[in-house]
């Protein structure tokens, strides 16, 4: 089957590239944290039946989780347009071939489905179906109840793909999702109308009824048809690898920062490089998601103070993270039009200091609304910031001179490793989880207050020295500027 070739051809061309041997120590990592998820979900599956079982009394696990699903499938859609990355195709090489235009559309839309990170979520289902569907109701209830899972995981995918093409990942389609869900939201919460009740019964009938499988399954061709029909009408080599024909480039003016200089002018073009490529925007988008990240843990008071403090540093921090690990890999495509520019290193290196101050003042007062968890939590955050702002935030400056993989900012960054390396991982790790043992160490032997104290001092000392500070990353920058220039040319 030409698919199969085609899609043997892709596998093929991934593991003989120069960047996967090269990057195979990231892979090494990507592998053990891929089996850590693994076990997870696998242990997740097989307790999922006694954790619904206490949820309620008057319903059977099954039952729960089809009430839930309307709820899974919404949430597992807007995960997907926020974060897959669209697949792409080099139709040039393939045009020249005896190949029907219809195969190479359905081939470039059924890849993604035999992606196996899809189906990671069946880790945690087929346990769950063999333990506690088939004990509730029988052996081909738990079959149909898997296959729907299946196709609903085909349909998620194929959706996604056709809002993104169709709308793109801008700020305004995340705004309209967060509409949409707080609307749901909030007529469950006021009792309004229960969509709970209409998915139990729903998707209740659909894996009870023999017939039912029909309905997910003319949903996933109803998806795939819209894929189809887009592809159809923008099916041009200019214009086949784009989201969407003729779309717009964002053209934001920042001419207010140009008062300040060359420093003002860097800064300015930074954030439009951000605003203008796929990758720093979905940097943005997923910043604000993790902002929400702290519900998990300040809910319940059983976490240590350093596991608290990391979520601290972690969500004050979160854009200034995901940013400053590759600081200057973002320049990587035109670093050596940088260097030839009257640019001096210092306004170059200042520049990316205020930017990433200025991220984290950001991620700051949107995580204001914690403060409502208590003094506990004030005292967290402000000692978390006064830390990202004077010691992470040379520490990343410093650090991200020893990238030198090159960065495809065209590409999205989600299911995306290109550019990632050993030292991406070995730059975060000492940022993230030094202040954890510090903070969790200092107030097992001595009181939270003076853990808290020292880290806060200790930001406060990197704020006040940070002239002198800024000079060390400068001098590293200058001894590391030609291995870096060197590796940004090298093309994957």
């Amino acid at each position: 089957m030409l698919i199969l070739d085609l899609i043997k051809q892709e596998w093929k061309k991934s593991i003989r590239s120069r960047g996967f041997y090269k990057n195979i120590v990231a892979n090494l990592f990507l592998g053990i944290f891929a089996v850590y998820i693994i076990v997870v979900f696998l242990f997740l599956g097989f307790s999922l039946n006694s954790i619904l079982e206490k949820v309620s009394t008057s319903l059977t696990p099954m039952e729960i989780v089809n009430g839930a699903m309307f709820y899974l499938i919404l949430g597992a859609l807007t995960i997907r347009f926020l974060l897959q990355q669209l697949n792409t195709f080099n139709l040039p090489l393939y045009q020249t071939l005896p190949i029907k235009r219809s195969t190479l559309v359905n081939f470039i839309l059924i890849k993604p489905i035999f992606a196996p990170i899809n189906y990671f979520t069946l880790l945690v289902i087929m346990p769950f179906a063999i333990k506690s569907v088939a004990g509730y109701y029988s052996g081909i209830i738990a079959f149909r109840f898997v296959l729907s899972f299946v196709f609903i995981i085909w349909f998620d995918s194929l959706t996604a793909a056709f809002l993104k093409r169709k709308f793109g990942s801008s700020v305004f389609a995340f705004l309209a999702i967060f509409i949409v869900f707080a609307s749901i939201a909030a007529l469950e919460y006021f009792k309004l109308f229960s969509f709970f009740v209409v998915s139990q019964k729903c998707f209740g009938w659909i894996i009870l009824n023999r017939f039912g499988l029909f309905i997910p399954l003319v949903a996933v061709m109803l998806a795939f048809g819209w894929n189809k029909r887009f592809f159809y009408k923008n099916f041009y080599p200019e214009q086949f690898n784009q989201k969407l024909k003729g779309a717009k480039i964002s053209t934001a003016d920042f001419s207010f920062l140009n008062r300040f200089g060359i420093v003002g002018e860097l800064i300015s073009l930074q954030i439009k490089l951000m605003l203008r490529h796929k990758r720093t925007r979905t940097i943005l988008l997923t910043s604000v998601i993790f902002l929400f990240y702290g519900l998990l843990f300040y809910t319940h008071h059983s976490n240590g103070d350093g596991m608290l403090f990391f979520i601290a540093v972690f969500m004050t921090g979160i854009l200034m993270l995901m940013y400053g690990q590759w600081a200057i890999s973002w320049d990587s495509n035109h670093f050596d039009s940088l260097m030839t520019k009257n640019i001096p290193v210092r306004s170059y290196v200042t520049a990316n200091y205020y930017l990433m101050m200025a991220f984290n003042i950001l991620c700051f007062v949107l995580t204001t609304p914690y403060f409502l968890f208590g003094s506990k939590i004030i005292y967290m955050h402000i000692a978390a910031f006064f830390f990202n702002s004077g010691v992470n935030v040379f520490l990343l400056l410093f650090f991200s001179t020893f990238n030198t993989k090159r960065v495809d900012l065209s590409r999205s960054s989600a299911m995306n490793y290109q550019g990632t390396t050993y030292k991406s991982f070995l730059i975060v790790l000492p940022i993230m989880f030094l202040p954890m043992l510090l903070v969790g160490i200092l107030s097992w032997v001595a009181s939270l207050s003076v853990a808290l104290w020292t880290v806060s001092i200790l930001g406060l000392t990197g704020i006040l020295l940070r002239k002198p500070l800024i000079t060390v990353c400068i001098n590293q920058f200058n001894s590391r500027k030609y291995k870096l220039a060197e590796g940004f040319r090298e093309q994957e």
